[in-house]
């Protein structure tokens, strides 16, 4: 499974992500301007990136949206199939949380000897 694809307008977040997600995730960050669902095993889009995805989702499973909290954003979310979804108030601890979550959901967190490890 490929890597997590961080595709937000807020480039110092996403920066600040890839260099958290480095240090905890046993899979490589990178920041993309065109995220790929069928590669990437979690893709970290904000709601201007979500509007550039084709629709229907391939994977929306694969999806964490950065998104405000107010109804007509939650409503697009919903429509676009993601389930995975983070206040843009919210902390960078739970914007990481949510993103190793959708990790360890996809099966990506598995090592490939099949021996359990911690994250970092």
């Amino acid at each position: 499974m490929g890597s997590i694809q961080l595709a937000l307008s807020d480039t110092a977040k996403a920066e600040t992500l890839r260099g958290i997600l480095a240090r905890s995730a046993q899979r490589e960050a990178v920041c993309v301007d065109k995220p790929d669902l069928e590669s990437a095993c979690v893709v970290v889009v904000d709601q201007e990136h979500l509007g550039t995805l084709p629709l229907p989702l391939s994977r929306p499973e694969r999806v964490v949206l950065l998104a405000a909290s107010d109804p007509e954003s939650l409503k697009e979310a919903w429509d676009a199939g993601v389930s995975s979804v983070v206040s843009e108030q919210d902390s960078i601890n739970t914007v990481v949380l949510a993103i190793l979550a959708v990790c360890l959901r996809s099966g990506a967190a598995r090592p490939k000897d099949g021996v359990p490890q911690l994250l970092d």
